[in-house]
């Protein structure tokens, strides 16, 4: 059995963002030290700028090469990419720079895993039009991850308490991703998706599988797709060995799989997994009117190395206020560290 602590790479996200700020209060949970050893890639002069503004007894350590990490609790390591201009930043602005350090730390952190100096990574929110304004062509961080891993098959597997839902389309519209669900797609996503709850330790293996259409299509009422490709999936995989179950109308699908039902879901679209999962995870003050707390794990599956991240977005709006919520970043790295150790005993 391996006993090793794996390295964790922690990207700082968008520096404009609330990335850096629930990055250090994630490093200053104790328990995280005793199970792995985290560096955040980034730029270590955000990170002395969060400290100051937080009133956090911490230290940085810059380095440029992991062998000089310390991962001593108190003190964050940081590898600097010197890609922010502290004078020109502002937070809660969308900005090519800040986008640019954005990816840049993303690529750096995908570079440093492939090369075995990384067990696992974990991703900090980033903001697409920032990102895109920067030159960087991409509609997210899992686009980014397969385009620089050369990977082919992948999907968005998202993970809090019961839920755990991955996709076989994302960031694309609406119209488009009707257009995506197909026969071949969703054997992929099931395979996936059952490798992933094995992964993460989980015991339940029945997958329930969301039809596109209201009602999953009534018989062809309502759209041909739930009886032309989802059901015919549903059939091959269960000749395949796969305990699934579907297609499910999404409207009853998500209620059964908040009790434990099921192991996991397969959601058609994006809004489709993402609404009923959020409503999990995500719990607003409305007296306070903010969040209380803000809870989920994205795994991009498929990959050549490990990749999680939070579930939520820059949070512009809370950005260097110091009240944002360290939680989703927690289990993000929980996460990492449960499927590297998998990852390190299967090698």
């Amino acid at each position: 059995m391996i006993t090793k602590k794996p390295i964790i790479g922690i990207t700082m996200g968008d520096p404009a963002s609330i990335g850096p700020e629930i990055a250090v209060k994630a490093l200053l949970t104790k328990r995280l030290f005793e199970v792995c050893k985290p560096v955040i890639i980034g730029d270590a002069a955000v990170f002395t700028d969060i400290i100051a503004r937080l009133g956090i007894d911490a230290k940085i350590n810059a380095i440029k090469n992991i062998k000089d990490a310390r991962f001593n609790y108190g003190e964050l390591d940081v590898y600097d990419l010197e890609n922010v201009d502290m004078a020109r930043l502002s937070f809660g602005e969308i900005s090519a720079m800040a986008g640019n350090a954005s990816f840049e730390a993303v690529k750096k952190v995908i570079e440093l895993a492939l090369t075995g100096e990384l067990d696992a990574t974990v991703t900090g929110p980033i903001n697409k039009k920032s990102v895109n304004e920067a030159g960087h062509h991409f509609a997210g961080h899992t686009e980014i991850y397969a385009h620089f891993t050369d990977t082919k098959k992948y999907a968005m597997l998202l993970v809090e308490e019961n839920m755990r839902v991955i996709h076989v389309s994302t960031h694309v519209s609406l119209r488009q991703a009707c257009d995506l669900v197909k026969k071949e797609r969703i054997i992929q996503v099931i395979e996936l998706l059952h490798d992933g709850l094995i992964q993460l330790g989980e015991t339940n293996l029945k997958i329930g599988i969301a039809g596109l259409n209201p009602h999953a299509g009534d018989s062809g009422l309502f759209g041909t797709e739930d009886d032309e490709e989802i059901l015919p999936a549903v059939q091959e995989a269960l000749k395949a060995g796969y305990q699934v179950e579907g297609p499910v109308p999404a409207d009853t699908l998500f209620s059964k799989a908040s009790t434990g039902y099921y192991g996991g879901i397969v959601a058609m679209y994006h809004d489709q997994g993402h609404i009923p999962f959020k409503l999990t995870g995500f719990k607003w003050n409305a007296q306070k009117q903010q969040m209380d707390s803000v809870k989920g794990v994205n795994i991009t599956m498929g990959l050549p190395i490990i990749r999680t991240s939070v579930d939520h977005g820059t949070a512009f709006e809370i950005a260097g206020k110091g009240v944002a919520s360290s939680d989703a970043m927690i289990l993000a790295i929980e996460s990492a560290i449960q499927l590297s150790k998998v990852r390190l005993n299967q090698n």
